[in-house]
């Protein structure tokens, strides 16, 4: 296919009313959308109709029943391509569940990566892993010690051919996703059809509102939920187009991202925080744009920081992004993947709190005139839970919280995962008798909307104060933007108020005079709008693990500085802390 497939169906939508994902692609396959998939630049390498995937899928699947027996878990290496979502599919019609693997360039290092893989495969229990033939060697050396055959996608697809299908039914299982092991090592989370199509249902029914016009867009990497889910299931179980570029392409060309929207009409995309900064950063007014087909611009996969959106909009506007395109939502993989949607055209509904009433008393007040400006923080809203599903905040001791009291999102509904595939610890420590899912996230209710605070795990207590690492990481990054890269900060030691206040921060250079200027201006900064005394250390680029879909492993960055696995840029240099306290 030399073209894009295109926008209109050629049948009625359906918005994921099917029982599997079997159902859904056989349906699909009767309309003219499918998936397209572009190279850096914003050119076409290939297009696949929904119709071509069925086929595709049906003929592997005949080579896969007699390879496997039914539930067998497959690991399979979430490239960007064609033969990543025929493979996928093929597991559906198989009976086989596919289990999505991150990619090398991801992780960091080779020794890293390979460790994340063994530990997923422990974990999954895999009956084989499948891989372009350019992962093979990786992938092979990081399996060397477990008796799973590892074989390429062409060593798939020459399997014996036998004469059954085997699909799942809407009972069975669907696949396992992988946590992103930000604090902790990765969990398996079971998806099933049901949890599936419920979410799928209600993003696209009425957290989207997908219609017949709609066109999706995405970079986002297909081992994480939002791309796996939002931008691939969901999409195949409304009939939706949708154009993908390489995560890797994006990070090197992020304006081709926005040119395949202006290319093609999109006009529905998500992105994490970052990837909306990037697009301005990288921006040189070199072409014409025009985003006005783009009426959803999602934000999810992260904190949503209203500074580097309303830079965006503001960039973007004059080429037709819509003010109230922005659409901030909130869920996490053990709930498939979405929870809860702005309303569409809200934009960035924001709300800025007193800090300082919050450490004390754990209550989200408006900030007044009176509030000074380093205890102002902005929120922004993720909007309203997708119709039959619940969301209480809680307090520690399980009571429900109403209004702007700070709590534990916990979540309950049809999209809940039944929990963590062969470990019944994590499961039961997150997932309750009665259906409840414990988020591990902090929030609180602004009217009807729900407002996401942060991690409970990455919180740190100061002297009574409940302070937010991301606090202390955005003020270092403002102080010194073009010379610093990521952040990480975390607690250390001690108990209550002996802990330390760790903050380790990535530089662009190694000259002493210019590091030592950042020092100063970082640590002016941070007792200015943080006021905690903080121990920083200047670190070269690239020191910060970051997980699969893109956020900072806090908990990896601190194991890897307690081990002594961290270069200090100023070794030379004497420690100082804020506060007037000497190292």
């Amino acid at each position: 296919m030399s073209h894009p497939t295109p926008t209109q169906r050629g049948k009625a939508i359906r918005h994921a009313d099917f029982e599997t994902l079997c159902d859904a692609l056989d349906y699909a396959a009767t309309c003219e959308t499918g998936f397209n998939y572009f190279d850096g630049k914003a050119v076409l390498k290939q297009a696949l109709s929904y119709t071509e995937l069925r086929e595709r899928a049906v003929e592997l699947a005949k080579r896969l029943v007699p390879f496997a027996e039914k539930n067998s878990r497959i690991g399979l290496a979430a490239v960007s391509t064609p033969e990543f979502a025929v493979m996928f599919m093929a597991c559906q019609y198989a009976g086989l569940v596919p289990a999505p693997l991150p990619l090398p360039v991801t992780l960091g290092g080779r020794g890293s990566y390979e460790r994340q893989l063994q530990r997923m495969a422990d974990t999954g229990d895999f009956h084989a892993l499948f891989c372009p033939s350019s992962m093979e060697p990786i992938m092979s050396s990081a399996l060397n010690d477990q008796a799973i055959p590892v074989m390429t996608f062409e060593e798939v697809n020459e399997l014996p051919k036998g004469d059954e299908i085997r699909p799942f039914g809407k009972d069975d299982l669907c696949y396992i996703q992988y946590s992103s092991g930000s604090s902790s090592s990765p969990k398996g989370i079971i998806g099933t059809q049901s949890s599936v199509s419920a979410n799928c249902h209600g993003i696209t029914k009425y957290g989207m509102d997908i219609n017949e016009t709609d066109r999706g867009t995405s970079w986002l990497p297909l081992y994480h939920d939002m791309g796996l889910i939002g931008f691939m299931l969901a999409p195949l179980m409304s009939q939706l187009s949708v154009d993908f570029i390489d995560p890797q392409d994006f990070t090197r060309r992020p304006i081709s991202w926005l040119q395949l929207i202006h290319d093609h009409k999109g006009t529905l995309s998500y992105s994490p925080t970052f990837g909306y900064e990037l697009c301005v950063r990288r921006w040189r007014a070199d072409r014409e744009l025009d985003l006005s087909s783009w009426r959803a611009a999602g934000i999810g996969g992260d904190m949503v920081r209203p500074e580097p959106l309303t830079e965006f909009e503001e960039l973007f506007g004059t080429m037709g992004f819509a003010k109230g395109a922005f659409k901030p939502s909130y869920g996490l993989a053990e709930t498939t993947l979405a929870a809860t949607f702005a309303p569409m055209g809200q934009g960035l509904l924001k709300h800025t709190i007193d800090m300082e009433r919050y450490e004390r008393t754990s209550e989200a007040v408006e900030a007044t005139e009176l509030t000074k400006p380093e205890h102002r923080r902005t929120f922004v809203a993720c909007g309203l839970v997708l119709p039959g599903h619940e969301i209480e905040i809680r307090d520690f001791d399980n009571n429900v919280l109403s209004g702007n009291q700070v709590g534990r999102i916990c979540l309950k509904g049809p999209s809940v995962s039944p929990g963590y595939f062969q470990n019944t610890l994590a499961t039961e420590a997150a997932f309750s008798a009665d259906g409840w899912l414990d988020t591990g996230d902090l929030g609180y209710w602004l009217d009807d909307q729900l407002v996401v605070t942060g991690r409970f795990k990455d919180l740190i207590l100061w002297h009574g104060r409940n302070i937010w690492p991301q606090d202390i990481e955005w003020a270092a990054q403002a102080a010194a933007p073009h010379r610093c890269g990521r952040a990480c900060s975390f607690a250390m030691g001690g108990a209550g108020d002996e802990k330390e206040v760790m903050l380790l921060l990535e530089c662009r250079t190694r000259d002493p005079k210019l590091l030592d200027e950042i020092y100063k201006a970082v640590m002016a900064a941070i007792r200015l709008e943080v006021g905690v005394p903080v121990k920083l250390q200047l670190v070269p680029r690239g020191t910060m693990i970051i997980t699969s879909s893109g956020k900072l492993s806090r908990a990896r960055v601190k194991d890897k500085y307690l081990k002594g696995e961290i270069l200090d840029l100023q070794a030379d240099s004497p420690v100082t802390m804020v506060g007037g306290k000497s190292a």
